[in-house]
């Protein structure tokens, strides 16, 4: 068995994604076309065929690598693992293999999220940009002194930052990292401003679908993105999901969280490899510690 499940965030989907899974499980071929019932249109198409422009759509990208994650999870076979986490969108896949949620209304959840978002990217655009080489607190205290809105997005290694926030006080924010050292600070190909301030206005619809969603105690811890801690109190759940919306993935305290929990064996579930990368970067010079994926 293994002892920790992770799921992937936007940014890993790829065409193709799916099809593998789809065409060698019938319980997974039934589970991807009930997707259509959920979301309004047939996603499978743009999935298995779609293009790179089409998959970055935040509209496309969160519900696809949801339902390929949650679907490999619930049919690969490899029983419950102790604990789990996911990468901002992950976290919806954790819960759901996890059975806080149903497949169903985590897909529900996943899409509402996804046309809030984008709403707020199209109504203020924003950017991200990854910083590599520097240390948390300055990273945190080079935002906090830029003018402007820009913000710590992502912790997600100890080499590796992703901030966020309007274009000028990103770029501006940059320069001064690279100033202090940052061996890189550059902008990254997403849909917009996540994780951020800028994203506020997607609270109000994600609050009340949440709300109005049925939520237990998961099977297995899920480690969660705002806290980085294991949660499993449903009510406290459903409000760092909320949360989450502007607040920073803190996933390298959430990895060593998890590290110091008992994991050794961590499996990423779902499209790409980009969690299997930042974990080896976690928890190098520890010993005894298995990394792979399924997809």
């Amino acid at each position: 068995m293994c002892d920790s499940f992770v799921f992937p965030g936007q940014g890993s989907q790829f065409s193709g994604m799916g099809r593998a899974l789809y065409e060698c499980s019938a319980e997974a071929a039934r589970l991807m076309d009930s997707a259509a019932g959920v979301l309004g249109f047939d996603i499978l198409p743009i999935m298995f065929e779609g293009t790179e422009e089409e998959l970055r759509n935040t509209r496309i990208a969160q519900p696809a690598i949801y339902l390929h994650s949650v679907v490999l999870a619930l049919c690969s076979g490899l029983g419950q693992p102790a604990m789990a986490g996911g990468h901002s969108l992950g976290e919806f896949s954790a819960l759901a293999a996890a059975g806080a949620l149903s497949f169903e209304d985590g897909l529900r959840l996943v899409q509402i999220r996804a046309e809030e978002m984008q709403k707020c990217c199209e109504k203020t655009p924003g950017i991200m940009a990854a910083v590599i080489g520097l240390a948390e607190e300055t990273v945190e205290k080079i935002c906090a002194e830029t003018p402007g809105l820009v913000v710590p997005a992502n912790f997600n290694s100890p080499a590796q930052i992703v901030i966020s926030g309007e274009e000028e006080a990103v770029m501006q924010a940059c320069a001064s990292l690279k100033a202090a050292g940052a061996r890189r600070a550059l902008p990254i190909k997403v849909g917009g401003a996540f994780h951020s301030p800028l994203m506020e206005p997607a609270r109000a619809a994600l609050a009340r679908a949440i709300e109005d969603t049925p939520f237990r105690a998961p099977a297995f811890p899920v480690w969660q993105n705002v806290s980085a801690k294991a949660e499993t109190d449903p009510g406290v759940i459903k409000e760092n999901l909320l949360l989450q919306l502007t607040s920073p993935v803190r996933w390298t305290a959430s990895v060593e969280g998890m590290l110091a929990a008992g994991a050794t064996h961590f499996t990423e579930i779902g499209p790409g490899t980009v969690l299997q990368g930042l974990i080896r970067k976690i928890a190098a010079g520890r010993e005894g510690i298995e990394i792979n994926g399924i997809q």
